[in-house]
């Protein structure tokens, strides 16, 4: 069978696709990851094109507003460009702990000014006696996530 384009395989019923080879499946996915991996390098390609295009021009707008971060707006020509500059916050663990720890000792109660959440490790969850398990239990939800499938030719 004649290899498909991208444009005939969007255009198959899954259902049909599936009753392909596993070899043109294994094909077509091939040849998938390696568009998506050349259309990653071309949009990260032009990402730092117009980084280097735009971003003084950006910057300079920022500063002139007062601010850091944040959307700016200009034309170039007849575009209008919209420069945007994401605020990142990280908040380090360790010391927010010891401040809630405070807060409470203090009498305060921190979940007025804190988020507070709570994980548990999978592999440190399993590693516990059955005791510790079960009463973490109820508090356990199992979810799936999207099912991955990984094809791979073998040797004759």
């Amino acid at each position: 069978m004649n290899q498909l384009t991208p444009h005939q395989v969007l255009a198959m019923p899954a259902g049909d696709l599936a009753l392909q080879t596993s070899e043109s499946l294994f094909q077509l996915k091939n040849d998938a990851a390696d568009l998506q991996a050349l259309a990653k390098a071309v949009v990260d390609h032009l990402d730092r094109a117009l980084d280097l295009k735009y971003s003084k021009q950006a910057h300079a707008l920022r500063l002139a507003a007062g601010k850091d971060t944040g959307v700016v707006h200009f034309d170039d020509g007849h575009v209008q460009v919209t420069a945007d500059l994401p605020k990142k916050v990280d908040w380090d663990q360790k010391k927010l702990a010891d401040l809630v720890c405070r807060m409470t000792a203090n009498g305060d109660n921190p979940a007025e000014y804190v988020e507070i959440s709570y994980r548990v490790s999978e592999t440190k969850f399993n590693a516990w006696p059955e005791t510790l398990k079960s009463a973490f239990a109820p508090a356990r939800t199992l979810k799936t996530g999207k099912p991955g499938f990984r094809l791979a030719l073998l040797q004759e």
